[in-house]
């Protein structure tokens, strides 16, 4: 009998102190969690080390990472107890997205501005404001 999936997103925090192998040791082994209990990743995230609002467990910087996967809901307990077994994850939160939050992703990525690399270099030139001279362009040659 084949199960529902559904659409979730985890983010973890990491022990900030441990060095870059073992923090993808331990991205890794999540990743590898999901996909072996028949979950499909969409998108990996690392958000990298950043500084917490609050000390967990005395530590002030954590290490970020965001999985985007679709899974049946019967391996969340799964991934659960991974997490709670490493004592290199402070903390983690798994939230199941609906078609409401679907459809704000999907518009908030929609509204992102489309970088036009075929810009002139009249376009470039041009002064931000009236009272301003033209930039002048220095080759990169030089």
């Amino acid at each position: 009998m084949e199960q529902n999936k559904h659409q979730y997103e985890t983010t973890f925090i990491v022990n900030a102190s441990l060095d870059d192998p073992q923090i993808e040791t331990i991205v890794t082994n999540v990743t590898e969690t999901i996909t072996r209990n028949g979950g499909e990743i969409t998108a990996v995230n690392r958000w990298g080390r950043k500084r917490m609002a609050f000390a967990i467990s005395k530590k002030n910087n954590g290490y970020y990472a965001n999985i985007e996967f679709v899974a049946p809901g019967n391996m969340m307990p799964q991934l659960e107890r991974v997490y709670q077994l490493d004592e290199n994850i402070l903390r983690f939160l798994t939230i199941h997205l609906d078609k409401k939050a679907l459809t704000a992703k999907e518009q908030s990525f929609l509204s992102l501005p489309i970088i036009d690399s075929t810009i002139q270099e009249e376009e470039i030139k041009k002064p931000l404001f009236d009272d301003e001279e033209e930039i002048p362009i220095i080759p990169k040659d030089i």
